[in-house]
């Protein structure tokens, strides 16, 4: 794997998954052990040449010889294209790259609610804020979710009568709508913040859900098995709102809401079957 020599790539210092994938560049040889910093502490001879407003929302490149910076899915396909040249005929390619910079721009744009920053308010450098990539983040959770529970909830039907086959779209939807409700009236401020990470948890549990229905087609899992793993979840889930409403400091009300709804729902089914 050949390294990037001469380059330092500028991560959000607030950003674990930044942080992450930037340290796995270096500890691949993909850039040499100088070739990163965050760029809320940059090197001072590479300040003049960075676009720092860009630079918090499109991950910078800096090439310390030539001075030239990249920005974004570019800054990524230099580092990739270099380590693996075979790939640079692909990095070419028009559509693919406009494809890749919208799946950049999604994870960016959203990326304080996928692994929210403990510390953010301490801060001044900020990302943007792109309602149009927050809205398609929560649809996009919405229906992997509503998806995987509907596969889920067939499953449960000892404890939980099984319903229309739109039942598990319509009540995760229907969180959304609630909570963006309640926090619209509570602390409207925070709105898009905390549906985003609201949606995060949603999502983590969904994937945590899918190791036991991948087992499933292997073994018959009794339907105990089913329900207990569901519920150990929903308490991960539990814990993880508790945590992410700490950071964005809403208190406990949120956390009653969402609860509540849940509740609601299930004694509606109840109620209905």
């Amino acid at each position: 794997m050949k390294t990037l020599e001469n380059h330092i790539i500028l991560y959000d210092a607030n950003c674990p998954m930044c942080k992450l994938y930037t340290k796995t560049f270096v500890n691949a040889g993909m850039l040499d052990n100088n070739g990163r910093a965050s760029y809320q502490n940059m090197p001072t001879e590479v300040c003049p040449v960075v676009d720092l407003h860009r630079a918090v929302n499109e991950i910078a490149l800096v090439n310390t010889k030539t001075g030239q910076v990249s920005y974004g899915i570019e800054s990524l396909l230099k580092v990739f294209g270099n380590a693996w040249p075979v790939f640079k005929p692909l990095f070419g390619f028009a559509p693919f790259i406009w494809l890749l910079r919208k799946v950049y721009a999604f994870i960016s744009y959203n990326r304080r609610v996928i692994i929210p920053a403990v510390n953010k308010d301490d801060d001044p450098l900020q990302p943007s804020f792109r309602l149009g990539y927050r809205v398609a983040y929560l649809i996009f959770t919405w229906l992997a979710v509503a998806l995987v529970l509907t596969s889920y909830a067939v499953h449960l039907a000892l404890v939980v009568p099984v319903g229309h086959m739109l039942r598990e779209y319509f009540i995760c939807g229907g969180q959304i709508l609630f909570q963006g409700v309640v926090i619209s009236v509570f602390m409207p401020a925070k709105r898009w913040d905390y549906l985003g990470n609201m949606m995060t948890i949603s999502f983590r549990g969904a994937l945590l859900l899918l190791p036991v229905l991948s087992l499933g087609v292997y073994i018959a899992l009794d339907a105990w098995v089913y329900t207990f793993c569901f519920l150990g979840v929903a308490g991960l889930m539990l814990l993880e709102h508790i945590r992410r409403t700490r950071i964005l400091k809403l208190g406990w009300l949120l956390t009653i809401s969402w609860m509540a709804y849940r509740l609601l729902v299930l004694a509606l089914i109840y109620l209905n079957n």
